[in-house]
């Protein structure tokens, strides 16, 4: 495979294990529920409860998925096997500090979702920076 398809695959890789940390967290599926339920209400069906409320037993596997794709993509990094970008591990970081789904650690929810976020908006501030703003030639 040529380096750019292998960037390419890696990246996917990259991003469905930071989109599968946020299952974990109960606010996004809370939202995700509650769109569903105004979606099929506008479509004529009432529904009372929350309909995705199946998703949070499977809320750990999901997340300890997304940890061990990131924790693989880590060591592949550093273990000079492949590139990839500093900016997206950093982002799927974030995104899996603040999607940590256990009942013992809910009184740190606040302290994961800041830690995750900095994490995060500090990556999009560097794909920024590096996007838009030009390098010196010297």
């Amino acid at each position: 495979m040529s380096n750019a398809i292998k960037e390419k695959v890696l990246g996917a890789t990259g991003s469905i294990s930071g989109s599968l940390s946020f299952l974990g967290g109960y606010q996004v599926c809370h939202n995700v529920c509650l769109g569903l339920i105004s979606i099929l209400t506008l479509l004529g069906f009432t529904i009372t409860g929350m309909p995705l409320l199946f998703l949070t037993r499977v809320a750990i596997p999901f997340w300890a998925i997304a940890l061990a794709l990131l924790i693989l993509t880590i060591i592949l990094k550093f273990g000079k096997n492949m590139e990839f970008s500093g900016k997206i591990i950093l982002l799927n970081s974030g995104l899996i500090i603040a999607g940590i789904p256990f009942q013992q650690l809910q009184q740190f929810n606040y302290i994961f979702w800041i830690v995750g976020g900095v994490l995060v908006v500090f990556s999009i501030g560097w794909y920024i920076y590096e996007k838009f703003i030009p390098k010196s030639k010297g």
